[in-house]
């Protein structure tokens, strides 16, 4: 007689997968704050990702604005092709946030990816602008 342990076996794995994951830490949910900043850095890229200069240049900080040539700026957001953009989970306190990007944009049937980073810092009352462009 021959027994098959398959069935058993898988459902021993699947026991201590459900356990491990029932243990494993998770991560602390955001604040209203990392909220407010991950909108204002979706805003701003989406901005970017249609060329839409003014509304991208009203999320911006007079800091940020100061430090770049206005040129810079006009280049940052023209282009053509298609855009697109990846974020991902951000580090930093109550008033500053920093999200890790991936930009893409296309040329012809090429595909570019730049990896950077987005700064959104609060300037008061729950309005946020970015301090560090990508």
């Amino acid at each position: 007689m021959r027994l098959n342990l398959r069935p058993a076996l898988l459902l021993l794995i699947l026991l201590f997968s459900l356990g491990a994951a029932a243990h494993a830490p998770r991560p602390t949910p955001p604040d209203s704050s990392y909220v407010l900043a991950l909108a204002a850095a979706n805003r701003f890229l989406g901005a970017w990702q249609t060329g839409d200069l003014e509304t991208g240049m009203v999320l911006v900080s007079d800091h940020a604005r100061h430090a770049q040539n206005p040129e810079k700026f006009e280049e940052f957001f023209s282009g053509r092709g298609g855009r697109g953009f990846e974020i991902t989970r951000g580090k930093g306190n109550r008033g500053r946030y920093s999200f890790p990007v991936i930009l893409v944009t296309t040329q012809g049937s090429a595909v570019r990816r730049r990896t950077s980073q987005i700064v959104v810092v609060n300037t008061g009352k729950d309005d946020w602008v970015v301090d560090k462009l990508p």
